[in-house]
């Protein structure tokens, strides 16, 4: 029957077929299922109920906390109307319908597997922290309050598995959306480059605003129960100031799960495409995504998985780290300068963010679609749209960050300080658009660095590896400096804030650097709405190749792709830079824990120290063995995916004329086994050794007589690894997307176009770059900001 088609002209693509189903189970969480089976009419009343007695605690606390509700809410109900949105758009022909499908299937397997996996994991260090904090020596504050070892023991362990359990349904979110909207982005290419841009975008923002939407309520519910439910600020309770401190194992089971996820997801997904590129263009000559390379759809599992699922809950995790540094910085310094109502320092983050949700559905709103057929016009590429939705974003967040500073940092004590502070949120905006933007320049063919990394290849496989590499240790120079100015820039802009302590010294440097972060994570519901339609488009350009569309549909999708390329490459950029400044404030409220803890002063780390240099040695190792480890996984891997592939050209030769189809669900197998099998020695290396290292030079000092030379070469070795992974994920990050970009501006017919040996050499450079800026590089910024928490959440084992 095959044969007879083939020789009327017809392939197997051209008749009805389907793709192997890669699940066996239902892979909705079983929250969701059992919503589901609930009565519609039950589920609203039961929606009112919960969310009235969320109000009623949010009344108790502050009306602050009530206007964060309201505003939360306002945009879920936003979120819901985006996925009404693009589901109502169609799905296009059968084949693009069943490609999805099978896509979907495998990135909803592997995300319930893995999140299982991790769920375990968190588990038995919930058991670990609740030990450690049973048998901890209280601080003076939590004993004048009256709060003892268990109850603290049993806040900070609910707090890290609600951390963890909201980062996991982030991830979900993530790749929920973009499993569903990727084939109607693939249909919407054949009418419009413009209205597959748009959906795409509202795709994205779907995510973006549940993830910052959940980053916000989670923190401000449990704020506000702890402090109904301890009575703070009553007499011979806890005092509002300390109350932050509790919502530490938040953030740490955030970056938990996040971490878990990004080593997983990465190895997945770079492992898949790494064996597809390697067997399927370079020894087999075939275009991307065709469907003939058995590897394809697990390449295409993998963008969500990888992309969708782990940025999701690793932005979930910078925004939940942000603000609860934050909220401890600003409780600290009220205490310090004796302000009489310090919840406006407190509860500022959560207000930031609560208008981020606003100023980012006003910029998705801003991108709309035209009925324009064709590819989008030089004069409005994709990239400019969206840059115009960034800056629309961009001026309102400037607009309604001064507004929140003169509302709740506004003081007697120092009338002016709000505007110091105001202008310490602008540096972070400012801070933020500089690394959109030099990341876009590093990242854009449209720029000189990756058009010259393109003519590199002209003259080899070598030369192209050899300029990338250079090209990735150049663009660490800028952001640096960016980073640099900033926390200079905003620290002295807090210091000359007015507030002073008791004996008359300046106090406001930290909280200004906490509100530089502020500032530039106040644009974050739309920044992770572009790194969202990155893999969406990169999907919808898979299923377009599979299911054989015109090649002037696929040139729209190659366009919307390479814009996802940058853009993805420029919110890794912002990641970092956030990651930067949140571990600097987290490494300030590690040094406070310590003192209060020990009753000792901790204001420096001497590096002059033996055992101190030791430990910032460590650190930087710490980040080199990772990143090693994490790019070994998916070389692996990818040898595993390679071999498979190869076997399955040489059994079954009829698949290269149509004639046999490839076991795609074999590959989606492999990768799916070896990336859970991967994950688990980085991980376990990125949680073990500050605790190890904490406690062994805990017993040295002991024994030398110096009670806090496990915490400071803890510390030190917070410091060097921060710096160092800065540095290490800015160059993988950068360097492995120019070298994806350089590639596909020769795939536009530059340098000889497809098929050329100027791009067999990219296609090189674009393997290597892989592991780069899909696993490594996104790790390793968590990692920054997770070693930051958890040496935070396990100072008492360092004393």
């Amino acid at each position: 029957m095959m044969e007879e088609d083939m020789e009327n002209g017809r392939s197997y693509q051209e008749r009805p077929r389907t793709f192997s189903t890669v699940r066996s189970k239902s892979s909705i969480p079983l929250v969701f299922r059992l919503l589901m089976r609930i009565n519609p009419r039950a589920l609203i009343i039961l929606s009112l109920l919960v969310f009235s007695g969320v109000l009623y605690v949010g009344a108790s606390t502050s009306p602050i906390v009530v206007f964060v509700f309201c505003i939360c809410t306002l945009s879920l109900f936003f979120s819901l109307y985006l996925t009404k949105w693009v589901l109502t758009k169609d799905e296009g022909p059968p084949e693009m319908s069943e490609i999805s499908d099978a896509i979907r299937d495998g990135a909803e397997g592997f995300f319930r597997t893995q999140y299982g996996t991790i769920s375990k994991m968190a588990c038995i260090l919930a058991f670990v922290i609740l030990g450690i904090y049973l048998f901890r020596t209280s601080t003076p504050q939590q004993e004048a309050s009256g709060l003892g070892r268990a109850t603290s023991a049993y806040i900070t362990v609910a707090s890290f598995l609600l951390g963890a359990l909201c980062s996991g349904i982030a991830g979900f979110v993530g790749m929920w959306v973009s499993v569903r909207a990727n084939v109607r982005v693939s249909s919407a290419a054949r009418r419009s480059a413009r209205e597959a841009l748009q959906i795409a975008v509202r795709a994205g923002g779907f995510s973006a605003i549940v993830v910052v939407c959940m980053a916000v309520f989670g923190v401000a519910i449990l704020y506000s129960t702890f402090y109904v439910w301890l009575g703070v600020d009553s007499p011979g309770s806890m005092k509002v100031t300390d109350l932050p401190l509790l919502l530490v194992g938040y953030g740490f089971g955030a970056s938990f799960v996040a971490l878990f996820a990004q080593l997983g997801g990465g190895i997945y997904t770079k492992a898949a495409d790494v064996g597809a590129d390697l067997v399927g263009k370079v020894e087999q000559g075939i275009p991307e995504d065709d469907p003939r390379n058995p590897a394809v759809i697990a390449d295409l599992v993998g963008d969500n998985v990888g992309d969708c699922a782990a940025r999701g809950a690793d932005l979930f995790e910078s925004i939940a780290a942000e603000i609860i540094s934050a909220m401890i910085l600003g409780g600290t310094m009220a205490q310090r300068c004796k302000i009489e109502d310090p919840s406006g320092f407190i509860l500022f983050p959560l207000v930031v963010h609560s208008f981020d949700l606003v100023v980012s559905s006003v910029g998705i709103l801003s991108i709309r679609g035209t009925r324009d057929s064709g590819l989008v016009s030089p004069i409005e590429d994709p990239m400019a749209i969206m840059q115009k939705g960034y800056s629309v974003t961009i001026m309102l967040a400037v607009l309604t960050f001064g507004v929140s500073t003169r509302w709740l940092l506004y003081t007697e004590q120092a009338p002016s300080a709000w505007l110091n502070f105001a202008m310490c949120g602008l540096v972070g905006i400012i801070t933020a658009y500089a690394f959109v933007w030099i990341s876009k320049y590093y990242t854009d063919y449209k720029h000189e660095p990756v058009r010259l990394l393109a003519l590199s290849s002209s003259t080899g496989h070598g030369t192209n590896i050899i300029a990338g590499v250079s090209l990735g240790m150049e663009s660490t120079a800028l952001p640096v400096l960016v980073i640099s100015v900033a926390i200079i820039s905003a620290y002295w802009l807090g210091q000359t804030s007015g507030l002073v302590d008791e004996s008359g010294d300046p106090t406001g440097g930290l909280f200004g650097t906490a509100v530089a972060t502020m500032g530039m994570l106040s644009t974050a519901g739309y920044v992770l709405t572009m790194d969202m339609f990155g893999p969406i488009a990169d999907n919808a350009g898979g299923i377009v190749e599979m299911s054989q569309q015109p090649e002037s549909v696929r040139e729209i999708t190659d366009v919307l792709d390479a814009v996802g390329n940058t853009t993805k490459a420029t919110t890794k950029g912002f990641a970092i830079g956030s990651a930067a400044l949140a571990s600097f404030l987290l490494f300030s409220a590690y040094m406070d824990e310590v003192a209060s803890f020990s009753q000792l002063p901790f204001k420096e780390v001497d590096i002059a120290v033996p055992e101190i240099f030791v430990g910032g040695l460590l650190g930087s190792m710490l980040i080199f063995l990772f990143s090693a480890w994490a790019c070994s996984a998916v070389g692996k891997t990818a040898q595993e995916v390679v071999n498979e592939v190869r076997r399955q050209f040489i059994e079954r030769p009829g698949i290269m004329d149509y004639k046999e189809k490839p076991d795609y669900g074999r590959c989606v197998a492999i990768v799916a086994s070896a990336s859970l099998r991967e994950m688990i020695r980085p991980g376990a290396l990125a949680i073990i050794s500050p605790m190890a290292v904490g406690v062994i030079f805990r017993i040295l000092g002991h024994s030398t007589g110096q009670p806090l030379l496990g915490a400071k070469v803890v510390a030190s070795m917070l410091m060097f690894a921060t710096v160092a992974g800065i540095l290490m994920a800015l160059f993988l990050n950068t360097a492995g997307g120019a070298w994806d970009n350089a590639k596909k501006y020769i795939e536009t017919g530059a340098l000889g176009g497809k098929g050329s040996e100027s791009h067999k050499a990219a296609v090189t450079g674009d393997t290597v770059g892989d592991p780069f800026k899909d696993t490594a590089g996104p790790s390793l910024h968590v990692l920054i900001k997770m070693l930051a928490t958890i040496t935070l959440v396990m100072a008492p084992i360092f004393l």
